[in-house]
């Protein structure tokens, strides 16, 4: 029934709405639309071309970091934006960009058919594109051959026999290391969560700087090379698995822990920046990442998850990947206002 009224809302705003601004060249040819972006953007090349002929437009992509490094070059550079619109900001900074008025209110048609749950900002400055869930990933030959349960819970990870399988990263310097340590935060709370951490600590977990580190070197699944049969990385990455292998395995070598709260629930959004003077072009790309092009191309690009319910999936996501029930969630205001303290709180128990 949802799905059939939310359908039926979306038609009929698309027969009342104007249609979408497009650009107009200009005598030297097409104009230019700058896109900020975190540095793991990506877009298959037609897709992309398909919008620049439809809009007469030359896009210019800006990789800017990691999301909050993007957030940060984007406030610094005040009533001069460095680019029209900046996709990637995530939950985990979309307090700071919409307190710092990084963006300009926009209504795409077709956020009518986005869950609300995706929806943190009632305002609609920052428009959600995709999700992706950071879970404990395992190997699972290694606990196969051994004989060992699986962790289904967070504090499962404090057992004896778990000892030295874990690998996680840095919150401070790591975006799945950050969503990690919310989740503990999610589960314990601010009066507990350090004692986890503790715990994890004197069960031999390692700690290293960064997500290529901890899943090519310290885990034990295909792709890495380590001891370690317990990493911290995507639900995306078993599929992952299968889709670079030569030659394609039957089946991944690995699989995500999905019990209620054991993963962190990623959201990326697009914006139009504030002061851009091509309001009509970051409009249309506002549209444009929202349509069913691009939340069809996002899987197997970013390895993300669109927020358009019912884009059909790859075949190796439906068949490996795992979507939490209930994944660990924090209001985006909570962790602007607390995350900084929260880092420092947890290097000082793990790293000192």
């Amino acid at each position: 029934m949802k799905r059939t009224l939310l359908i039926g809302l979306t038609l009929a705003l698309a027969a009342c709405a104007p249609a979408a601004p497009t650009a107009t060249p200009t005598a030297d040819g097409p104009r230019t639309l700058r896109v900020m972006t975190h540095d793991s953007f990506a877009l298959s090349e037609d897709v992309l071309a398909a919008f620049e002929a439809e809009h007469n437009v030359t896009v210019s992509v800006l990789q800017s970091g990691d999301a909050g490094s993007l957030v940060n070059k984007a406030i610094l550079a005040g009533e001069t934006p460095l680019a029209d619109v900046l996709y990637g900001v995530d939950n985990a900074f979309l307090s700071r960009a919409l307190q710092n008025e990084i963006f300009e209110a926009y209504t795409p048609i077709a956020l009518t058919g986005v869950p609300a749950e995706f929806q943190l900002d009632p305002n609609h400055r920052a428009i959600p594109v995709n999700y992706g869930d950071v879970c404990l990933n395992y190997d699972k030959a290694f606990f196969v051959e051994r004989g060992l349960s699986l962790p289904q819970t967070l504090d499962d990870l404090l057992k004896p026999e778990l000892s030295g399988l874990l690998a996680v990263e840095n919150p401070a310097t790591s975006s799945p290391g950050l969503a990690f340590l919310l989740a503990t935060i999610a589960r314990f709370g601010e009066d507990g969560y350090l004692d986890y951490w503790a715990g994890l600590r004197a069960n031999d977990v390692k700690v290293v700087d960064d997500w290529s580190t901890a899943y090519y070197t310290e885990f034990s699944g295909s792709s890495g090379q380590g001891p370690r049969p317990l990493v911290v990385s995507y639900a995306s990455s078993p599929p992952a698995e299968v889709i670079f292998a030569d030659p394609r395995p039957a089946d991944a070598p690995t699989a995500s822990v999905v019990g209620p709260g054991t993963c962190f629930r990623q959201i990326e959004f697009v914006g139009i920046l504030t002061g851009t003077p091509n309001r009509d072009l970051a409009e249309a790309w506002v549209d444009f990442m929202l349509s069913p092009q691009v939340q069809q191309d996002l899987p197997l690009q970013m390895f993300v998850f669109p927020v358009v319910p019912d884009t059909p999936l790859p075949a190796e996501f439906e068949r490996f990947s795992q979507i939490p029930a209930e994944p660990a969630t924090l209001p985006p205001d909570q962790i602007a206002a607390n995350r900084e303290r929260w880092i420092e709180a947890w290097t000082d128990v793990v790293l000192r």
